[in-house]
């Protein structure tokens, strides 16, 4: 299995007891519906895409979305230092299902924007995860353009079409076209003194 084939569930934040326990963080919105998780893929070497797989003994809510995972074949505190700050991979398969115009962000990388007022816009090319909001980063006239993923601007994604609707405030585009103040102050470099 790689890593092309998963989807990231979490990430080992640290080794806990002297009996192979981890503590890890899961990036989910519902972690009640990872608790019968019965096995999680580690990627080694880190980088090299190619994935193992461990067998789930136990796994405990802490607090949040932190758990309190125990994997087989990890049983001293040395084995468990080994897995800090690795991240935890599942099968893409087994992802749960989502509701009617709800989508995953790998599923819809590549798709074409089309903005209800402005049209065929550009490509989602990949998401950025942050603290305050998810961004869907766009291809846009040779520009990267990031749109906040909230449901006011996100319409629905078409899988057939593989188009994702969305409706743009006013503005935003020129935000990403037009020039800075300091681009428009530097002199082109074969421009005359």
């Amino acid at each position: 299995m790689t890593t092309d084939e998963c989807y990231e569930l979490g990430f080992v934040v640290k080794a806990h007891g002297l009996k192979g326990q981890l503590v890890a963080e899961f990036d989910v919105d519902n972690i009640e519906e990872y608790l019968d998780v019965e096995e999680v893929y580690v990627e080694r070497p880190v980088g090299s895409g190619k994935l193992y797989r461990f067998e789930v003994q136990r796994l405990s809510v802490q607090a949040g979305t932190r758990v309190l995972l125990k994997l087989k074949n990890v049983d001293r505190l040395e084995d468990a230092e080994l897995f800090r700050g690795l991240k935890l991979y599942r099968p893409l398969a087994d992802l749960p299902e989502l509701e009617e115009d709800q989508f995953y962000f790998h599923e819809v990388v590549g798709y074409t924007v089309i903005d209800a007022n402005l049209g065929k816009l550009g490509i989602v090319e990949s998401f950025y995860e942050m603290p305050e909001q998810d961004l869907l980063a766009m291809s846009y006239q040779g520009k990267e353009v990031l749109i906040p993923v909230v449901d006011e601007l996100i319409q629905h994604a078409d899988e057939e079409a593989r188009e994702l609707h969305v409706t743009l405030p006013e503005g935003l585009l020129d935000v990403y076209l037009s020039p800075t103040s300091r681009e428009r102050d530097e002199p082109d470099e074969f421009d005359e003194p």
